[in-house]
């Protein structure tokens, strides 16, 4: 991959970037609608929720089909413009994101499935770039992406655990319960880990590994810091370990603009 940046224009990252972020938006917007739509019972259970739109009645069920359709149709504009083997691969994401609502009442590992779900476009990104998938590469990353998941989505479920336990919802922060820390500590060190060894196997320059150790930096101050039965402490802490994304992804910007600067040769 580093070889095929080297021939590849400027606008061509600009263009994929316009489409993935956009892409990224809708397609996590509409996984909500499904979520919301899904839970719109269990939601009423939980202090935190029960004032979203569909559980409190503000909206119809026709009305959230209604737009779930437009976000859907949005997603798929999107996704015409790559190549077709990218639209097909992103198509079977669908699958993923419908199922992952309903995992919370039969499993304790919602959380997996939400990484398989959200962490889908490791894989489309390189393939819309490339035309295929090094697998060799893209799956570390996309496991690291999900053991990142795993992190930030089980702080996040600490919000609701004495709610969920009530409402028969199931998630890794009640599975972990006064484990959490420890186990949190391992899945990081797992995600950082991964996410280095893929790129190791691409050939990613020195910036790329100055963004991940800043990322497990940050995954380390958050985790030391939660406090795990305080509802305001997880949401920091759960907004916290989006940054140890954000210093990957700009250790991955400077990294490919060192590279097409010529000064990564």
């Amino acid at each position: 991959m580093a070889s095929y940046a080297l021939q590849t224009p400027y606008t061509v990252p600009l263009t994929y970037l316009s489409l993935f972020g956009i892409g990224a938006l809708v397609m996590r917007g509409a996984g909500c609608t499904i979520n919301d739509m899904w839970d719109k019972n269990l939601d009423k259970s939980v202090e935190r929720t029960k004032e979203r739109p569909l559980a409190r009645g503000d909206i119809s069920p026709g009305q959230a089909v209604g737009f779930l359709g437009l976000q859907l149709s949005a997603g798929l504009a999107v996704l015409t413009q790559l190549n077709w083997y990218s639209i097909l691969l992103g198509a079977s994401s669908l699958s993923v994101v419908t199922i992952y609502p309903f995992m919370k009442r039969v499993t304790y590992w919602p959380q997996s499935v939400l990484g398989l779900a959200f962490n889908w476009g490791a894989l489309l990104g390189w393939s819309a770039v490339a035309g295929s998938v090094d697998w060799g590469v893209a799956l570390p990353l996309y496991a690291g992406g999900i053991c990142w998941t795993l992190v930030y989505d089980t702080i996040y479920a600490h919000q609701d655990k004495t709610d969920d336990v009530t409402a028969g919802i199931r998630s890794t922060a009640l599975l972990f319960g006064e484990r959490t820390r420890p186990i949190l500590s391992a899945l990081s060190a797992s995600s950082i880990s991964l996410i280095t060894y893929a790129g190791i196997l691409n050939a990613q320059g020195p910036l790329f590994y100055a963004g991940t150790g800043l990322a497990a930096m940050q995954l380390a101050r958050v985790l030391a810091r939660v406090d795990f039965n305080n509802r305001p402490s997880c949401w920091k802490g759960f907004v916290g370990c989006g940054w140890s994304g954000f210093w990957i992804w700009m250790g991955a910007m400077a990294d490919y603009g060192w590279l097409m600067s010529g000064m990564g040769n």
